[in-house]
């Protein structure tokens, strides 16, 4: 009888056996910080200085444990990867905290910035599953938090599971248009010109995307006013945390993006009713209706998870009376 092949393995076992001491190869997973999927890469780097051509290190996978070296994947997604994502995770808390607080190279004068938190949700796609502030589901009955039916269509067969897909490719896109109608509302309320405006103000933000129960995608943004150039300018006095509130509020309402045409119908997207802004105050200030600048981040407000909003006509075209809900 023929032996079976050694599998991936043994292999690798049997190439780590060769080098005696595994103490490089301790070192290298060390290095790793927990990855749960290392990039494992394959052949030869030289690391040249600039200036002089001189080498200053030479790596060949050759002379590494198994042949390979170990790099962390710094995957974004804790269902792929729980300790690169929590890496992230934590320098995202720290640059953001700094666009607040100041910090890493950014005046703390900047907390003085008009800033907003703000929550953009889908529109509706039919009705979910539910917990409303009455605690009772449309369906008629309480669902614990944990509860598997949250999110789900109370009438699959009615629930437009074509327009949501839709949402979730195009939710980029519209963000960026409200971006671009969000610096036009200013203006307007600036009583100047778009290009005026960028010689008197910049628009900052963070944005972070995620995904409701019910499927869809939704986003969390923190949005400030700098002065022309940056967190370290300060922005014109007429450049309010009302006048931002209102603006974000109107361009949120505006924006919308067009979709593809499927059937005979014209889709087109924009954000749900529901639209909760919160001014960010400093910690000293923060009160019921506001945020702190040191609150966790992203923050957890009062739309998520949200009631599942009303239905909103989405379409264009000849099918205008259709309700992509």
């Amino acid at each position: 009888m023929t032996p079976a092949a050694p599998t991936a393995a043994i292999r690798q076992l049997a190439a780590l056996a060769q080098h005696g001491d595994l103490s490089t190869y301790a070192h290298q997973i060390q290095r790793l910080g927990g990855c749960e999927r290392p990039i494992r890469m394959e052949g030869h780097r030289l690391d040249v200085h600039a200036t002089t051509g001189e080498i200053v290190r030479e790596i060949a996978d050759r002379d590494l444990p198994a042949g390979q070296l170990l790099i962390r994947c710094n995957n974004r997604r804790a269902t792929r990867c729980a300790s690169c994502a929590e890496v992230y995770r934590k320098d995202t808390f720290h640059l953001v905290t700094a666009g607040l607080s100041g910090g890493k190279a950014i005046s703390p004068a900047v907390a003085q910035h008009p800033r907003i938190f703000a929550t953009f949700t889908a529109p509706s796609f039919g009705p979910v599953h539910n917990r409303p502030g009455g605690g009772r589901c449309r369906c008629g009955r309480p669902h614990p938090d944990d509860d598997p039916a949250l999110g789900t269509p109370l009438d699959p067969d009615r629930y437009d599971y074509r327009a949501a897909v839709l949402w979730n490719a195009h939710a980029g896109k519209l963000w960026g248009r409200f971006t671009t109608y969000l610096r036009q509302h200013l203006a307007s309320r600036a009583s100047i010109s778009r290009s005026a405006l960028r010689h008197c103000l910049k628009v900052s933000y963070a944005k972070v995307a995620e995904y409701q129960r019910r499927g869809a995608v939704h986003f969390h943004a923190v949005i400030r006013l700098d002065g022309p150039d940056g967190a370290e300018d300060t922005p014109p006095a007429w450049a309010t945390t009302e006048l931002l509130t209102d603006a974000i509020r109107s361009a949120a309402q505006t924006a919308e993006t067009p979709g593809p045409v499927l059937d005979g119908h014209a889709y087109a997207f924009r954000f749900g009713e529901q639209l909760d802004i919160r001014p960010i105050r400093s910690a000293d200030f923060a009160g019921t209706s506001e945020l702190s600048s040191r609150a966790p981040w992203p923050p957890t407000s009062p739309s998520t998870p949200p009631r599942e909003p009303r239905p909103r006509a989405l379409s264009t075209g000849p099918s205008a009376t259709r309700s992509q809900t």
